[in-house]
């Protein structure tokens, strides 16, 4: 059965590097999107409190997610058990998504080689970042791209994989097939991470109604976060960058950024590359000066890019053969 289960969770991400996210069919995060919006309406109109309401939106939105899941999972295995465990590897997959990562970044790269007005390049940077891109130069344009590859790693490779293997562990005490497990776990996390990204914004609409949803997406980051940045040192040196310094500016510089989660993969990429990341970034036409992550040096090019890509590939590889691992040793030593 452990064996099933890996093979299961294999399949899922290979499933996602072969056909990452169609935008022609209606993906589950769009569902949760839904449920987000309308829940904020409903929740901001019935209760007084900004910061009750947000909270009440994420139980609601956590609920509506699980319950649809794990109805379909159990109208799945009325029919077959087979039905049932490949429901569940289709939503594992779809809570994977490091093909999109690299295929978005990819875009800014070839824009960046293609186009010496920079026009292209940031009309690509700005569909996966949140800072103004208008005015961003070359470095710029890279380093954010570099930024967003190495911090979504987690939101959306390491973390779902992290919370799919957590919630199979409970299979020996309730009896449910892991896999059926694993596709609530990574679902419940998409969840938390796609209200964090619709309504934990610190502006005047969301400080208050955000703060729920905001402080759990950090919570349920944690773990995955340090991980992550950890693995990244083995998989710089299996691709021949610079692993000690992967190490040295991941201990050092970890925590040079706003989120308690972000800064653990950016520093290992930025150590590995020998670039600093971090600065001066616009948000709605503010600036934010960030703390620097990584040590001076040379100036950041095109293919920092694709080297980040390789790094977010091999690391998710690894952290995920590392779960399975402990998985594993885990039922061994409960058995």
């Amino acid at each position: 059965m452990d064996f099933i289960f890996a093979l299961q969770i294999w399949a899922a991400v290979l499933f996602d590097l072969l056909c990452g996210d169609p935008r022609w069919f209606p993906h589950p995060v769009r569902l949760i999107g839904f449920f987000c919006t309308r829940c904020e309406v409903l929740f901001r109109h019935l209760v007084n409190s900004r910061l009750q309401a947000g909270g009440v939106t994420v139980v609601a939105v956590l609920t509506l997610t699980l319950s649809l899941a794990a109805s379909l999972l159990a109208i799945a295995s009325l029919f077959s058990p087979l039905l049932a465990q490949g429901l569940a590897i289709f939503i594992l997959y779809t809570s994977v998504a490091a093909q999109d990562l690299v295929l978005h970044s990819k875009k800014v790269y070839s824009a960046l080689q293609a186009d010496d007005s920079l026009d292209s390049a940031r009309k690509a940077v700005s569909r996966i970042v949140g800072r103004d891109t208008a005015a961003l130069d070359k470095p710029g344009i890279i380093r954010a791209c570099v930024e967003t590859v190495a911090e979504n790693m987690v939101d959306g490779v390491t973390a779902p994989l992290f919370f799919a293997i957590l919630l199979s562990l409970f299979a020996p005490v309730t009896g449910i097939n892991p896999i059926l497990l694993a596709a609530l776990g990574a679902i419940g996390y998409k969840a938390i991470n796609t209200m964090d990204s619709m309504i934990g914004y610190k502006n005047d609409r969301y400080l208050l109604f955000g703060r729920y949803a905001a402080r759990l997406d950090d919570l349920v980051n944690f773990i995955p976060a340090r991980i992550s940045g950890l693995i990244l040192v083995p998989a710089a040196l299996f691709l021949g960058l610079n692993w000690q310094g992967a190490y040295r500016v991941f201990a050092r510089h970890r925590m040079n950024h706003a989120s308690p989660n972000a800064g653990h993969p950016e520093a290992a990429v930025a150590g590995a590359l020998g670039i600093q990341l971090g600065g001066v970034s616009n948000y709605f036409g503010k600036a934010v000066n960030k703390p620097f992550i990584g040590d001076p040096g040379r100036t950041v090019e095109a293919r920092d890019i694709l080297q980040t890509n390789r790094l977010m590939l091999l690391g998710s590889f690894l952290f995920l053969l590392l779960m399975l691992l402990l998985r594993t040793l885990f039922l061994y030593l409960l058995a």
